[in-house]
């Protein structure tokens, strides 16, 4: 007993004294990054909460100057106007333009002309992107160096001369027309795509042709399975590209037929009514499209980035 009490006093002085909770330092470093995490996240979400309160609030309180950061005039009926649920007589008495927004078609149109664009996109990338860094042949790290200059070209520039091809093709104001430019392929794709093909063991590929496997085999059988996280990425970065496309389907539709959504609330908000515009129902469209988006977007963030990190450049 006298043994075991000696022992304990002794390991005691030797562990010191105990530091008390008085003398803990505050994390200053990790309370400054938790305000700025919350000062950044406010000043990202506030936007979108700001177009919600005005779309359930009615024009005629959004006119009487209010501040109020909760809905005034609590109403619905800028959804309404936006799914086609109200007369003219009922949109103009509500503030609105009483011109009707067909929705669900500019909502289709989206839907189709995006599907169309990352499905053409992300596949003729992929062919791109396997034979600039798995096929061997003379001038292909030239040529990818041409091909891949592209990125500093704005987007913009392609404009014009896309649109006279797809006049002379006779696409014009046709959802084929608004998809075709972007349905081959990208350079931001196809670097994206080939530093992941890089990073792909070559004793794979190598034992697939050991096995009397062809390269288009290989490619189809070996690289694509094995790039499910990069090309998913991808093909949910196009689509929102494509979703979110403004100028080039407004040079080529002209009508309801081949109108997108983003051209369509364009549309939609040049129809001001003359007491002002209807903020209202601006804002509800804006919302009801961004949405599907917005949702997608944030379901597939930790993909999106650990797929970026992965196919960093080699």
């Amino acid at each position: 007993m006298a043994t075991t009490a000696v022992t304990t006093e002794h390991s005691h002085e030797q562990a010191g004294p105990r530091p008390s909770h008085g003398n803990r330092r505050i994390p200053w470093g990790r309370i400054f990054a938790w305000t700025a995490m919350a000062v950044l996240m406010l000043i990202t979400l506030f936007p979108f909460y700001w177009m919600l309160r005005t779309a359930l609030s009615s024009n005629a309180a959004l006119y009487a100057g209010s501040a109020s950061l909760l809905p005034v005039g609590f109403s619905f009926d800028g959804f309404a106007r936006v799914f086609g649920l109200q007369t003219g007589a009922e949109a103009i008495a509500a503030g609105g333009s009483g011109q009707a927004i067909d929705f669900w078609r500019y909502l289709i149109n989206s839907v189709i002309v995006a599907t169309l664009v990352t499905a053409g996109q992300v596949f003729f990338s992929a062919c791109a992107a396997y034979a600039f860094s798995r096929l061997h042949w003379p001038g292909r790290d030239v040529v990818c160096g041409f091909f891949l200059a592209g990125l500093m070209v704005p987007a913009i520039f392609t404009f014009l001369p896309n649109f006279v091809l797809i006049k002379r093709l006779g696409l014009v104001d046709t959802l084929l027309g608004i998809a075709l430019p972007g349905m081959l392929m990208t350079p931001f794709a196809v670097f994206f795509l080939r530093q992941f093909f890089m990073n792909v063991p070559v004793e794979l590929e190598e034992a697939a042709r050991l096995d009397g496997t062809s390269k288009l085999g290989v490619f189809f059988r070996l690289i694509i399975p094995m790039s499910a996280a990069p090309l998913s990425t991808l093909t949910l970065l196009t689509y929102i590209a494509s979703w979110n496309d403004y100028f080039w389907p407004l040079m080529v539709s002209y009508s309801d037929n081949s109108r997108l959504l983003t051209v369509g609330l364009g549309v939609f908000r040049s129809q001001t009514p003359q007491t002002g515009p209807d903020w209202s129902g601006l804002m509800a469209a804006t919302l009801v499209a961004a949405l599907p988006m917005l949702v997608l977007f944030i379901l597939s963030a930790k993909r999106i980035v650990n797929s970026i990190g992965f196919s960093g450049i080699k």
